[in-house]
């Protein structure tokens, strides 16, 4: 229970953070801030694969700790602001 507990507040922590160095107005309340620093977590754990390599004593998807998960969560957030722009102007 508190491993699920801490995947919320690491997530939380990441995504205000992604939120705080990404420019401009990010239209989002605490569930998304929340989902954005979780999905950051799964985008930095690739990305570290991919630089250092998996881990072989856990395979699979790796979550990444609040460095990767922020930098995860920016591109995570900017992914997201880009969708939401096109999107807001095709109508």
């Amino acid at each position: 229970m508190f491993s699920f507990i801490g995947w919320v507040i690491i997530g939380l922590i990441a995504g205000m953070l992604a939120r705080f160095f990404m420019p401009g107005r990010q239209p989002m309340g605490w569930l998304l801030t929340i989902a954005l620093g979780l999905a950051g977590s799964i985008v930095g754990g690739f990305i570290s694969s991919a630089i250092f390599g998996p881990d072989p004593n856990d395979p699979g998807v790796q979550t990444a700790g609040l460095l990767m998960s922020t930098v995860g969560a920016v591109i995570v957030l900017w992914l997201y602001l880009a969708f939401a722009r096109r999107n807001t102007r095709a109508v």
